[in-house]
């Protein structure tokens, strides 16, 4: 049995299939993983959990238990390197998830229809087909998501990146974004 490492609370964003889901890293070692999910994952489903560095690590399902669920990894890892941390070399980003998520934004003279391309705890990237000004401040309605007032802190028409007034914490926004 590899020795684990414990008491980590790392985000991490577990792919099943074309699903993206928020989870939190508990303990790994150079074997396997413990995650704690917020959700039910689709049976059947390839996983590979994706650090905030981008690191991709496919895995194998062994156990589940409440919220927490354990996974064998299917590659050899290079453990240090994932202890270490994403943000090495870059400032730090929060875990995005692509979501099929359909939104308005409220404007001055109207309600204008976003789509969604990212979304994390801090901020979403939308798809709008309206100009909207640098710092511009919006409310944002999608789905299941409470309105939120954001600023646009940049454009690349016909994209937007918004940041977030008030953040999500990571349950809050996971289960919120949850099937």
């Amino acid at each position: 049995m590899a020795p684990r490492v414990t008491l980590l609370l790392r985000t991490a964003k577990l792919t099943a299939g074309d699903r993206e889901f928020l989870c939190i890293i508990r303990d790994v070692s150079a074997t396997g993983i413990r995650l704690r999910l917020f959700h039910p994952l689709p049976e059947g489903a390839t996983l590979v959990l994706e650090t905030g560095n981008g690191d991709r690590y496919p895995l194998e399902p062994v156990w589940s238990y409440g919220e927490n669920a354990g996974f064998r990894f299917l590659e050899r890892i290079n453990l240090g390197r994932l202890l270490k941390g994403p943000y090495e070399k870059f400032p730090k980003r929060q875990i995005r998830l692509r979501q099929a998520l359909n939104g308005t934004i409220a404007l001055a003279n109207g309600p204008v229809d976003v789509t969604f391309e990212n979304i994390s705890q801090q901020g979403a990237c939308v798809k709008c087909d309206r100009h909207l000004a640098i710092d511009q401040m919006i409310v944002l309605k999608a789905g299941g998501l409470p309105p939120v007032q954001a600023k646009v802190r940049w454009r690349r028409r016909p994209h937007y990146g918004l940041i977030f007034e008030q953040t999500f914490q990571i349950e809050e926004l996971a289960r919120l974004l949850a099937p």
